[in-house]
């Protein structure tokens, strides 16, 4: 199983391994959730000040954030589903990760900083698939397949 990922690490923060590493554990969360060899997924690693331009531009909400996910294949109001025998990859969306925040998150929780970016790379994979925890129902759901490919892959908190 392979995913076309495509890394940005805006920060300079990440080591090669640290990048390698989220590609990693996001190709085995593919894995797990079925999803087709060679769908794209962008991940870009980012300050505070730029998860909450985009959390303001996108979301109305003035504030910086852990991880914001733009999915292709949700269809908003008036947009048309693409149907039929194309051969082009699967388009998951964009994973935008605030690095600042999640070294703040990782000390706050009590476990290691790769854990923490784990955890918000799968948070926004997810996101990407569909999932998400607007419901008490949604959420639980949510973060059970979280632990569960966290605890799976060995980044455990």
């Amino acid at each position: 199983m392979t995913l076309l990922i495509d890394s940005v690490d805006e920060t300079n923060e990440l080591t090669e391994q640290q990048m390698l590493d989220i590609e990693r554990l996001i190709n085995f969360a593919a894995k797990k959730q079925g999803i087709e060899e060679h769908s794209e997924v962008s991940v870009t690693f980012v300050s505070n000040e730029k998860i909450q331009e985009i959390n303001r531009e996108y979301r109305d909400k003035d504030t910086a954030t852990d991880v914001i996910s733009f999915a292709m294949e949700e269809l908003g109001e008036g947009e048309v589903e693409l149907t039929g025998e194309v051969d082009m990859p699967r388009v998951l969306g964009d994973i935008i990760i605030s690095i600042p925040r999640a070294k703040e998150q990782a000390e706050e929780y009590g476990h290691s900083f790769e854990r923490e970016l784990g955890f918000l790379a799968v948070h926004g994979f997810l996101h990407l698939l569909g999932f998400d925890h607007m419901t008490e129902e949604d959420e639980k759901e949510m973060f059970t397949l979280q632990k569960e490919i966290l605890n799976e892959y060995g980044l455990t908190r």
